[in-house]
C-alpha cells in the first residue's frame, strides 16, 4: 500500500497555531515530520492545564504510538535542542524512544548566532526582525556548501571541520566590527554549551531520513509533515526581504523530507480568524489602535520564541488567496475564533486599491505607500465560544463568517478552534484526514 504525506502549514506570517493542531491530529498518524526551519519556530501546545512550547522537536512527541522525525530541511541548534529534550524528559516524556534525526539536517554553530546578531545590527532601521537564532547564516552556509550536517557530528574529523567553519565566520565578523564586536569570553561559553549539545545529538537515533520516509509510505504508514513559520514568510513567495530563510510552503516538504511531489496528499492550511505578524515588514491590515491592542491582549499575542509583541490586524483575503494558491490547499483550519468575540463588527480586507486600480491578487510589493486595503464588514457574534464543543453550538454570526471565508477562498474550513486547549477544537466536517 502506498500512502501519501499530508502537510499542515501556516497561511499567514506564522504563529497560526500549528503546534496545537498537529497535537490534535497526531492520533490519526504514525509519523510526524518537521521539514524546514529551526529553533526560530515556537509551536505551543496546551493540554491538561499545562502549556508546552516546542522549537525543533515535532509536535507529536507527546503521543506514545507516534514516531517523530526532524527532517533534512531543518537546521538544528544543539544547545536549544538539548534544552528542549531536557525539558521534555523532566515531564516524563520518553523523547529518545520517539525521536529520529536526519543525517542530512544542518547544524547551527555558535558563530552562526554571532553572525546573525552582527548582520541585524548592521541594518539599523532596516532590520528584518530576525529571531537572532543563527537560522539565516546556517542556511547561507548550506547553500554556500560550507555547512556542517548532523552526519558530520559522527565523523572522526568533526573537530577540524568545526574549527574551519568557525574561522571562516570569525573572518566574516571582522567586517561587522563597526556595528558589532564578538566577546571572546561569551563565545567560549557558547562553544562549551554547543559541544554538550553535540554529545546529546550523538546519542540520539540518527538516520537516512529520505529512505525511512519512503519505506514507511510503502508500508502504509500515515505521515503528517509539520511546517514552521508561515507561507507569507517563505523565502521565495513571502514578503521578501522580510522573510525566513527556508521554503515554508508545501513544496518545501518535498525537498525537506525527500518525497516526490506525487506523494503529497492533503494540504491543510491553518490561519487565525484575524492576522498577526512579528518583526518588520509590510502588513496591510495592521491595526495600530485600540482594536489592535485588544486583539493582542485577549489573544495573548506575544511570540513563543522571542516574547515580542505581535502586530495584529484583520484577515487579509488577497494574501490568503495567494497562500492557498501557492500551497494547493485542500482544506482550512481557523484558529482563535474566540478572540474575535469581543468585537461588534468583524472586518475583512477584500481587495487592495493600487495606482492602477483595484486588485484581489497579491502584488509584488505590498508596501503601505503602494497599496491600500479595502474592507467589507460582517456582524460580530459577541458570545464566549470557549466552552463550545459542537458546531451546532456556534452562533449564527460566526457560522456566517466561516461560510463567507469558505466562499471567498473556495476551500472548506473543516476545523474551528475556540481556545488554546486541545479539547477546544470543533470539527465541522467528517474526518478531515
Amino acid at each position: 500500500m502506498n500512502n501519501k504525506v499530508d502537510i499542515l502549514l501556516g497561511l499567514q506570517w506564522g504563529d497560526e497555531g500549528k503546534g496545537k493542531l498537529v497535537d490534535v491530529l497526531t492520533p490519526r498518524y504514525d509519523i510526524i515530520a518537521r521539514f524546514q526551519g529551526g529553533p526560530n519556530a515556537g509551536h505551543t501546545l496546551e493540554f491538561e492545564g499545562t502549556k508546552h512550547v516546542l522549537h525543533t522537536i515535532p509536535s507529536g512527541i507527546f503521543h506514545g504510538h507516534v514516531t517523530n522525525l526532524v527532517g533534512n530541511g531543518v537546521v538544528i541548534d544543539p544547545v536549544v535542542f538539548a534544552k528542549e529534550i531536557d525539558a521534555l524528559v523532566a515531564k516524563q516524556v520518553p523523547v529518545r524512544e520517539r525521536l529520529l534525526i536526519s543525517r542530512k539536517a544542518h547544524v547551527i554553530v555558535p558563530t552562526h548566532r554571532l553572525l546573525d546578531r552582527a548582520s541585524e545590527a548592521s541594518k539599523g532601521e532596516s532590520k528584518i526582525g530576525s529571531t537572532l537564532k543563527g537560522i539565516g547564516p546556517s542556511y547561507m552556509d548550506k547553500t554556500g556548501r560550507n555547512g556542517l550536517r548532523v552526519g558530520d557530528l559522527l565523523s572522526a574529523d568533526f573537530n577540524a571541520r568545526y574549527e574551519a567553519l568557525k574561522q571562516k565566520h570569525m573572518h566574516l565578523l571582522k567586517g561587522f566590527e563597526e556595528h558589532y564586536k564578538a566577546d571572546p569570553a561569551e563565545l567560549q561559553t557558547m562553544e562549551e554549551e554547543f559541544m554538550r549539545g553535540v554529545q546529546v545529538i550523538r546519542e540520539l537515533t540518527i538516520i537516512d531520513s529520505e529512505h525511512f520516509i519512503n519505506k514507511s509510505l510503502k508500508e502504509g504508514k500515515r505521515i503528517l509533515a509539520e511546517g514552521a513559520q508561515g507561507s507569507m514568510l517563505d523565502i521565495d513567495f513571502g514578503t521578501y526581504p522580510f522573510v525566513t530563510s527556508s521554503n515554508t510552503v508545501a513544496a518545501g516538504a518535498c525537498t525537506g523530507l525527500g518525497i516526490a511531489p506525487n506523494r503529497i496528499g492533503e494540504v491543510i492550511g491553518i490561519f487565525k480568524a484575524y492576522t498577526t505578524r512579528v518583526g518588520g515588514g509590510p502588513f496591510p491590515t495592521e491595526l495600530n489602535d485600540e482594536t489592535g491592542e485588544a486583539m493582542r491582549k485577549v489573544g495573548n499575542e506575544y511570540g513563543s520564541t522571542t516574547g515580542r509583541a505581535r502586530r495584529c490586524g484583520w484577515v487579509d483575503l488577497p494574501a490568503m488567496r495567494y497562500a492557498c494558491m501557492i500551497n494547493g490547499v485542500t482544506q482550512l483550519i481557523m484558529m482563535k475564533a474566540d478572540v474575535l468575540s469581543q468585537f461588534d463588527t468583524i472586518r475583512v480586507c477584500t481587495h487592495y486599491k493600487t495606482a492602477t486600480g483595484n486588485t484581489e491578487d497579491l502584488p509584488f510589493d505590498i508596501s503601505p505607500s503602494l497599496i491600500e486595503p479595502v474592507y467589507g464588514d460582517l456582524k460580530g457574534w459577541g458570545v464566549d465560544l470557549t466552552a463550545m464543543r459542537e458546531e451546532s453550538s456556534l452562533p449564527s454570526e460566526l457560522s456566517d463568517y466561516i461560510t463567507y471565508l469558505e466562499a471567498q477562498l473556495e476551500t472548506p474550513i473543516t476545523v474551528v478552534s475556540v481556545g488554546p486547549d486541545r479539547t477546544q477544537t470543533i470539527e465541522r466536517k467528517p474526518a478531515i484526514v
